[in-house]
């Protein structure tokens, strides 16, 4: 169970959640989407902004920032994120 392990597992939801959701209102700002999404909106785009971050990263053989864990992992959702959000945007002809 994801939550057993004495904490670890709830600390990591609480991770991706805080990293996606910072992510995801980083790419919403660079979006200009900002306005049109709320917070659970921000964090799902931030999480699945890690999946194509992490896709586009390992593809190009790019590594993270050195640092801390939490601000690469931020930095790679928000590449992710914004990808993603642009894309969206071109897709459905979103207008600022």
């Amino acid at each position: 169970m994801i939550l057993a392990a004495g904490g670890e597992g709830l600390r990591l939801l609480l991770f991706w959640l805080v990293a996606g959701g910072l992510a995801g209102w980083l790419a919403s700002l660079v979006a200009r989407t900002g306005n049109r999404m709320g917070c659970l909106l921000n964090i799902a785009v931030g999480i699945l902004g890690a999946v194509i971050g992490g896709w586009i990263f390992h593809s190009l053989n790019l590594t993270t920032p050195v640092g801390h864990p939490f601000i690469g992992t931020v930095f790679v959702s928000f590449v992710g994120a914004t990808v993603l959000l642009l894309f969206l945007r071109l897709l459905t002809g979103m207008r600022r």
